[in-house]
């Protein structure tokens, strides 16, 4: 991973066998970021997608494997038990054109991905919320 500060802004390049969560949530440790906004693309070939059931409050995931473009990575910052937690969504695009996405488990980088981390100044913890079965924005005063 390399990266560039521009303002609040940063600008990342991962590489070659990098995993996205893991790489930002160290990034995020490493920056002092607890919130922020999370923009890229890039390609994987290596990837774990879910869908939440709302009706089970249980997640289905899908692992993909093979070249597929990141077409779409988008998401959000922030924390829960002190350590930031890293809360994103993907598309994912095969050789066929094949569209596929959710949120994103992981993701192994194949060749590089671009990401643009928009550091916001504050903070939004997250609480387990049993009736939804997902961890929720919690607003700190």
């Amino acid at each position: 991973m390399e990266y560039r500060r521009f303002g609040s802004k940063f600008v990342i390049r991962l590489d070659k066998g990098e995993e996205v969560v893991e790489t930002l949530k160290q990034f995020c440790k490493d920056n002092g970021i607890k919130l922020g906004a999370v923009s890229g693309i890039g390609s994987t070939n290596k990837a774990v997608i879910g869908l939440f059931e709302t009706e089970r409050k249980v997640y289905q995931s899908m692992e993909l494997t093979g070249d597929h473009e990141i077409d779409q990575l988008s998401g959000n910052i922030s924390t829960m038990d002190n350590e930031a937690y890293i809360h994103l969504h993907a598309n994912l695009s095969d050789a066929s054109y094949n569209c596929y996405g959710g949120h994103l488990n992981s993701a192994v980088i194949s060749a590089t991905c671009e990401i643009i981390v928009d550091a916001i100044d504050g903070g939004i913890d997250r609480k387990f919320s049993d009736e939804i079965g997902l961890n929720l924005c919690k607003f700190i005063d």
